[in-house]
């Protein structure tokens, strides 16, 4: 999109974390797309300033870190206080899941890890865009989650039930920030990104055929709820889990 295509500027400000690419970045896409600035962050500096460029620098910023690290939650909110001058919405996507195997077998270092990076950044995050700008001035948040956290999932336990303790995490910053910020969720089932690869590389047609809708997500349907979710069209939706996903618990008991 040149700069000649961008919308007129909303006047709102987002904060969207681990958006180099995949889901965040769509739903940066999206926000972008309505007029939002916007701030995303990422683990790699060069892929961070790759995906600024093409969302647009005039309105995009990056800042680069690791999502668990406090200085880095610290200095992201700093840095988008600093350009924009607040920070409206808050997407927490952000998220790891570098193991796959049976929980019986789980080394609780890793296990310890995934919590780290799924849901206490998240926490994290929230605490500092809510002191930051959001208590005082209102605004939402959106948990990327994911249907993992919903069911069993097996071999991929842990990022499961950090799913689950994100969900519940969405509930209590719902009840807490009220009245003044909405804060819901948002469950994909399996998305076309480089993360969720090793669930259907080199069987995508036989993975789709599972899902009613036909087909896997793309980062698209996850940003333009998103988008959704930060709108005014929600603004009586708190607490909530929006499943994304293509119908795959449609099939749930079906042979």
């Amino acid at each position: 999109m040149t700069s000649a295509e961008l919308p007129e500027l909303s006047g709102n400000v987002a904060l969207v974390t681990g958006a180099s690419r995949g889901i965040g970045y769509g739903v940066a896409e999206a926000l972008v797309a309505r007029g939002d600035r916007v701030c995303i962050t990422g683990r790699n500096e060069d892929a961070l300033k790759e995906a600024v460029d093409r969302l647009g620098a005039d309105r995009v910023i990056g800042v680069a870190g690791k999502a668990h690290d406090e200085a880095h939650q610290a200095a992201a909110v700093e840095r988008t206080m600093e350009a924009f001058g607040r920070v409206d919405y808050l997407v927490n996507n952000a998220g790891t899941n570098p193991v796959f195997g049976p929980i019986a077998d789980l080394d609780l270092n890793v296990a310890r890890k995934v919590f780290e990076t799924n849901v206490v950044s998240a926490l994290g995050f929230a605490q500092r865009t809510w002191h930051a700008w959001q208590k005082d001035n209102g605004g939402a948040i959106v948990n990327i989650a994911s249907v993992a956290g919903l069911s069993a999932s097996p071999f991929i336990g842990a990022y499961g039930i950090s799913k689950a303790a994100m969900i519940n995490l969405t509930v209590q910053l719902a009840h807490e920030f009220a009245p003044k910020v909405r804060v819901n969720a948002i469950a994909p089932a399996v998305v076309k990104t480089k993360f969720a690869a090793a669930l259907y590389e080199g069987r995508e047609a036989e993975a789709a055929a599972a899902y009613p809708l036909g087909r896997l997500g793309v980062p698209s349907d996850i940003g333009g709820a998103a988008a959704f979710l930060t709108s005014a069209q929600s603004d009586w939706i708190t607490g909530q889990t929006l499943v994304v996903d293509g119908g795959i618990f449609l099939n749930a008991g079906v042979a």
